[in-house]
């Protein structure tokens, strides 16, 4: 008698194979699609956080202002008498120090800051930068001034500054916007109001500084450029005698 010997045809193993390589696809293209999820998610996140940078670095360095006195390349006394306050305000550009830098935060020496809002990539769009200048004393900012006139509207000595230039070094604040101003908040010491102006060079710091943000592409679902009202805190000026517990006289260069 014959023995029954067990085994597969051949095309219970062409099924098998099938199912196997069906399995194999499915579970593949799972693992494809849950890896483009999560790329998808971090280039979301990231491109959240880099806007909330943007934004924390305006306002660490706007609310940090240093009032800084310069001559505008003209001589300087001993008493720094003729000076004026280095501060230029501008639509498209602004001018100031701040205590606040980009790489070293807080801890660092402070930096001559030159915003500056120039066309975006391919021309579309507009994008705003940044350069840092070392600050090493009040000299260190008068050739940036190239010279001196008088305000129509206070009839108040003011600097004249050249326009801001961006450079390799520069870095990029905020990219893709269909729109980007500066405006500056000026108090009426007589009347104890306060308005918004295009463009600032007066004797003392704006109350705040406004910048005006829309995106290129608006989009909902995650976190974009928009407007900023940042107060402007002045913590110390330069060449002004300050006394201290002790009543200690200290002169702050």
């Amino acid at each position: 008698m014959k023995r029954r010997r067990r085994g597969v045809t051949l095309i219970e193993l062409l099924i098998a194979v099938t199912l196997v390589s069906l399995l194999s696809v499915g579970i593949l293209f799972a693992m494809r699609v849950g890896l483009l999820t999560l790329e998808k998610t971090n280039i979301r996140l990231m491109a959240n956080r880099r806007v909330l940078g943007a934004q924390r670095i305006l306002e660490q360095q706007a609310s940090n202002l240093m009032v800084v006195k310069t001559l505008c390349n003209g001589p300087r006394d001993d008493a720094g008498n003729g000076t004026m306050q280095f501060f230029h305000g501008e639509p498209g550009q602004m001018r100031f120090v701040s205590r606040y830098s980009i790489q070293e935060a807080a801890r660092g020496y402070p930096q001559v800051l030159e915003y500056l809002v120039i066309p975006g990539e391919r021309g579309i769009g507009v994008r705003l930068v940044v350069n840092e200048l070392p600050y090493t004393g009040p000299p260190s900012v008068d050739p940036l001034c190239v010279g001196t006139g008088t305000d129509p509207a206070t009839g108040f000595p003011v600097g004249r500054y050249p326009p801001v230039q961006p450079s390799p070094r520069s870095f990029v604040l905020a990219d893709k916007l269909a729109r980007c101003e500066f405006q500056y908040q000026i108090v009426d010491p007589g009347k104890g109001t306060r308005f918004w102006a295009r463009q600032f060079q007066g004797l003392l710091p704006p109350a705040a500084i406004r910048v005006e943000m829309t995106p290129l592409e608006p989009d909902s679902s995650r976190l974009q450029m928009a407007t900023h009202v940042i107060p402007v805190h002045v913590f110390r000026s330069t060449r002004v005698v300050y006394k201290d517990i002790d009543e200690q006289e200290t002169v702050y260069e």
